[in-house]
């Protein structure tokens, strides 16, 4: 089998793929909490390749590497962005200061559409990336995600409070008290967002949409495919495994 890993800034992501490609397994723990006691039992017999992608920092890719070497014998395989991969073509002079979950959601999409996209990834940050129909990288977005606006503008405005309880579901409308201007206004922009990427998505564009908020941003378009394990996807082209063997 084959261990799949996405190291990101809130979670570590983890799946065993099977001899078919399939999924058999899956899990994540909070980054921060890295342990022996969140691998599943029996790895080290299972597995026969590690790759991963991680944003997490040089740090938490030692400390899964050290662990899952301990664990399996195995070396990870880390997925790095890169100026070309197969058809994909980087537009950053330098492809190293392109985070490498941006990398791997392109290599997914393209993967699994070969035509102009564009993709969406709404995680701690959100970010937004463009390829062409011959798979040139046209630019992209990085921009704070819901949690980090909230977060940015409590920190910064003395006499901004949250104080009582957000609605249960999602609403842009204007707050009547201080808590819900600040959801809702928050709430406005990432729908805004999602308004100004759909409105502007040329003819033949495909839509992909992963990351913890994924799933919001894909009920507000009404189109596009969430994938939620769209950088994971991009594993398979950036790190294949020797002679594709999955058991």
């Amino acid at each position: 089998m084959i261990l799949e890993l996405d190291a990101g800034n809130t979670f570590i992501k983890w799946r065993l793929l099977d001899a078919t490609g399939q999924v058999v397994e899956r899990g994540r723990f909070l980054t921060a909490e890295r342990s022996v006691n969140h691998w599943p039992v029996g790895l080290a017999e299972r597995v026969a390749f590690i790759r991963a992608s991680s944003v997490a920092g040089e740090q938490v890719e030692t400390t899964l590497a050290q662990q899952l070497l301990s664990l399996t014998g195995l070396e990870i395989g880390f997925a790095r962005t890169q100026a070309i991969q197969g058809e994909v073509r980087n537009s950053y002079t330098d492809p190293s200061r392109m985070g490498v979950d941006r990398w791997m959601v392109m290599l997914a999409a393209w993967r699994d559409c070969q035509q102009a996209c564009c993709i969406v990834d709404c995680g701690s940050a959100i970010t937004v990336d463009y390829l062409s129909a011959q798979g040139q990288h046209l630019g992209g977005y990085i921009m704070p995600g819901l949690r980090l606006l909230k977060a940015s503008l409590l920190h910064n405005t003395a006499q901004v409070r949250v104080d009582q309880p957000s609605a249960s579901d999602f609403s842009s409308a204007p707050g009547t008290h201080t808590s819900a201007a600040v959801e809702q206004g928050v709430n406005l922009m990432f729908q805004a967002l999602q308004e100004k990427i759909v409105s502007t998505l040329g003819v033949n564009v495909r839509l992909y949409i992963t990351g913890g908020d994924g799933e919001l941003f894909h009920r507000l378009s009404g189109c596009g495919c969430y994938r939620a394990e769209l950088v994971m996807d991009g594993l398979a082209s950036a790190v294949p495994a020797k002679r594709d063997i999955t058991d």
